[in-house]
């Protein structure tokens, strides 16, 4: 059986996300001290973004109410998720998160993991109804800034990460180009794409070693995603095969497997619940691009379905795992945040096709 997010499932991450993303205490900080004064509490230093035991996740904290509230508009969660953004989106509050990211020692805070997820919430609330664009135009100062740092930052990057973790670079091409092609910014959507054939077009076999203690990320998977967003599907398909060799006999088979984590209040363990939604994410978006004569289709697809259920049960519980892990549950069971006809006639993919039509 295919999961699929539902009305109670929504409201239950919303209720989730609601508990934590203006929980300010625990409060795991990214932050450069130069002298006495910058020592300062989180809701000091981010006046949206303080919650949630970190910024990042407090960032897709919001995201999930974001994409919970879109798909479901009338879920009991309704009226107090529109009254947060109300509250929270204003221009004074947004001039204090980019007023924070000027400071010189700030080059590199949450580079680049929450710099995509940023621009994905932006996504997200430019998804949401006419009526609701005051949340994305709010938001829009601290947009220009995120986009303005990728297209800095990408053509000095020589190499990849690969890691499992917040640094890796393919999962940030995701999230960015995804945003580049909802607002049409060809030159950013050509900037990650050139830099996705730099990193990645030559890769071939990967998989092995995989999982590290501490992984939230498939290095090999989240880099296939990344190639997935190719627009001639026959060029990925040709790719995942050498990067996937024996894919077709469900191998390398750790990658098809759940991970096993063993203690849920510590944080780093707690990733690999992570682990496993994320690879969830993956595995459907590489499936739904393959022939459905591929030998490799049926190993991923089960492969999704295994990993989701052996992670859902666990998005609650401790707040190590809970201040995040809804929103990794949200990508794996509603990786489109549509129908399948919504997608193909509104989504980022469809968009990519008119970009790639004027090239």
């Amino acid at each position: 059986m295919r999961h699929e997010l539902t009305k109670d499932l929504a409201s239950h991450f919303a209720r989730t996300a609601l508990g934590h993303v203006t929980r300010e205490y625990p409060n795991k900080l990214d932050h450069v001290l130069t002298g006495a004064a910058d020592v300062k509490g989180p809701r000091a230093l981010h006046p949206i973004f303080y919650g949630s035991f970190d910024w990042h996740s407090c960032v897709h904290g919001y995201w999930t109410l974001a994409r919970c509230l879109r798909r479901f508009p009338d879920i009991p969660e309704a009226g107090a998720i529109r009254a947060l953004f109300d509250r929270q989106f204003t221009d004074e509050k947004v001039a204090g998160e980019v007023a924070y990211l000027a400071r010189p020692s700030a080059r590199g805070f949450e580079r680049p993991y929450g710099w995509a997820w940023a621009l994905k919430l932006q996504s997200e609330l430019l998804w949401h109804p006419e009526a609701d664009r005051r949340w994305s135009d709010a938001l829009r100062p601290l947009e220009d800034v995120f986009v303005r740092r990728f297209k800095e930052f990408l053509p000095l990057a020589t190499y990849p990460v690969r890691a499992g973790t917040h640094a890796n670079t393919a999962f940030a091409l995701v999230l960015a180009k995804e945003y580049a092609l909802w607002v049409e910014d060809w030159e950013f959507v050509g900037l990650c794409h050139d830099k996705r054939e730099e990193w990645y077009s030559s890769d071939v076999d990967f998989g092995a070693g995989e999982p590290s203690q501490n992984d939230f990320l498939s290095p090999s998977l989240i880099e296939a995603l990344c190639m997935r967003n190719t627009l001639e599907l026959s060029l990925f398909r040709d790719w995942l095969h050498r990067f996937f060799p024996r894919g077709g006999e469900g191998q390398p088979a750790a990658l098809f497997m759940p991970a096993t984590v063993t203690d849920r209040t510590d944080g780093q363990i707690a990733h690999l619940d992570g682990l496993n939604l994320s690879r969830a994410w993956c595995w459907r978006w590489i499936a739904d691009a393959l022939a459905p004569s591929d030998p490799l289709r049926p190993h991923a697809e089960q492969a999704a379905e295994a990993l989701i259920e052996c992670a859902l049960p666990h998005v609650t519980g401790d707040y190590m795992g809970e201040h995040w892990l809804a929103s990794f549950a949200l990508l794996a069971i509603d990786p489109y945040g549509a129908t399948e006809g919504e997608w193909k006639q509104q989504g980022p993919l469809a968009i990519g096709h008119r970009w790639a039509k004027q090239e």
